[in-house]
């Protein structure tokens, strides 16, 4: 159960942190659905990656 309240926290955090970042330069014009892809996959990725981060401190601190 905390380790999936650590990745909700997380995801949270990284959907707010990538709001900011102008994902749709990067990509040709009218290719909105390859860029909502790459936004899920890369908010999916740093979520796990931050999730697990914190998880594992939380463990070597207990």
């Amino acid at each position: 159960m905390l380790q999936l309240s650590v990745y909700v926290f997380s995801l949270i955090i990284v959907l707010y942190s990538l709001d900011s970042v102008n994902i749709g330069v990067i990509f040709k014009k009218n290719q909105i659905i390859k860029a909502r892809i790459f936004y899920c996959v890369l908010a999916l990725c740093l979520t796990y990656l931050l999730g697990s981060m914190i998880y594992s401190l939380a463990m070597v601190k207990l």
